[in-house]
């Protein structure tokens, strides 16, 4: 937990210097195009590449050393924030360019995720799984609830520019920490061996992919998670243009901060619980109330009334995300998890960016001509969600909070989703040696 504690505050402060970015980038773009579809297309330009590119940074998860893994995606992470800088500094930003740097820096982000996921297991017992991934958490709970006040801030003082390089320097604390810092060895496995021909070598690409629908539970779960991914990603692209609707960005990064405080005190909480013993029913527990948080987040064009909301919603967030991530970690062998990580991550992570593509669309050419003056919706819903600016984006929101609902209802119906602890036996051993692989899948 030392080691890991170390790593989680380095990447704390990269987290920090990044959302600080992505928060000023954001501003940005919203403000000089007006566009929620613009603004959608920034998220999906960041996210798209990522999830195409996991099973391949899984595989390496598992070929290389996890920690040159995560250095090397920092590394490519800041070159990408360095090309903005450059953009910024010489005043030839296009969103054109925009979109082809995030992408870049998405695919370096990507091998990361599964590296980081897959050394939690490799560094702590299966006991403290829940408090780890409570850990990590927090960090970025912490980094969502100052990197909005903090870029807010910074953006009347040193502007975009001085805020991307202050994320290059977070990178290089990162980079720095992880040289540093010395994992330890993964069990010989000789299914890791290097594979000499391509089909060995597609084989191995495929075996994350292959293990996950070889078991059927694992599988629902992760199409469960990719229908909510949809509803969440959809409410992640439209909170700060509706927002921006009815106040500034200095009431946005205010709103974002103190709802981030939910996150901060859910990551604490779980951090300290653990989560419940069964963690599928921390799964089905929390995603009910953060539908909830959504829902309400579209009622009012109120900065209390969202940033409540949001932090209800944010709350919820590390019970839903812990508790998976413990079932996979405690569930996976762990000479695998880097694959799986990846493969489960491109399966629940798959809906997010469609949903970022379809933002747009659903807002400017939908909902906000719905609740115009004299739109269709306005006299019926008008009392409810107000007219004008702003209020068919709100309408959309507490439409996605329902989704939501209804998607967790049929997933907890099905067997398969609330059987799956029962299904798959445990992988990762207890505390007297964590490295040791138990036993292997039916």
């Amino acid at each position: 937990m030392k080691k890991l504690a170390i790593i989680a505050v380095s990447q704390l402060l990269s987290l920090l210097g990044s959302g600080a970015s992505t928060f000023a980038l954001g501003v940005w773009a919203y403000q000089n195009t007006g566009s929620v579809t613009q603004f959608a297309l920034v998220l999906f330009a960041a996210a798209v590449p990522g999830v195409l590119l996991l099973p391949v940074a899984g595989l390496l998860a598992d070929r290389w050393d996890r920690r040159r893994t995560m250095i090397l995606s920092d590394t490519g992470a800041a070159a990408g924030t360095a090309a903005l800088a450059l953009l910024f500094f010489f005043d030839h930003v296009e969103m054109g360019w925009v979109y082809v740097i995030l992408t870049f820096s998405s695919s370096m982000g990507a091998f990361q995720r599964p590296a980081y996921s897959a050394v939690i297991a490799q560094l702590v017992s299966k006991e403290q799984l829940g408090r780890a991934n409570g850990l990590v958490r927090a960090t970025q709970a912490v980094s969502q609830l100052l990197a909005p006040l903090l870029s807010g801030a910074l953006l009347g003082l040193i502007g975009i520019e001085g805020i991307l390089l202050l994320d290059l320097v977070t990178f290089a604390i990162a980079a720095g920490t992880l040289l540093a810092v010395r994992f330890p060895p993964l069990p010989e496995d000789p299914a890791t061996r290097a594979a000499s021909t391509w089909a060995e070598r597609w084989s191995e690409l495929t075996a994350g992919w292959r293990y996950v629908v070889e078991r059927s539970g694992l599988l629902a779960l992760m199409i469960f998670l990719a229908g909510i991914n949809f509803s969440f990603g959809l409410a992640n692209a439209l909170v700060q243009p509706l927002v921006l609707s009815f106040a500034s960005p200095a009431g946005l990064g205010t709103a974002l901060t103190l709802g981030g405080g939910g996150l901060l005190l859910g990551s604490v909480v779980m951090g300290t619980w653990g989560g419940p013993r069964r963690r599928v029913h921390g799964i089905f527990g929390f995603t009910p109330l953060a539908a909830l948080g959504v829902f309400l987040v579209g009622l009012k064009p109120s900065i209390p009334w969202v940033t409540a909301a949001m932090a209800l919603v944010f709350f919820c967030l590390p019970f839903i995300e812990g508790c998976t991530t413990a079932i996979v970690q405690s569930k996976v062998a762990p000479s695998v998890q880097g694959r799986v990580f990846a493969i489960t991550h491109m399966i629940a992570g798959s809906m997010a960016p469609i949903s970022y593509l379809l933002a747009g669309p659903l807002a400017d050419g939908l909902f906000v001509p719905l609740m115009t003056a004299g739109g269709p919706l306005a006299g019926p819903l008008g009392p409810i969600f107000g007219v004008g600016e702003g209020r068919g984006i709100a309408l959309l929101m507490s439409v996605l909070g329902v989704a939501l609902l209804l998607t967790t209802l049929v997933a907890f119906v099905l067997p398969r989703v609330r059987g799956v602890e029962d299904e798959l036996p445990d992988m990762v051993p207890d505390a007297s040696d964590p490295r040791q692989v138990q036993g292997s899948p039916q």
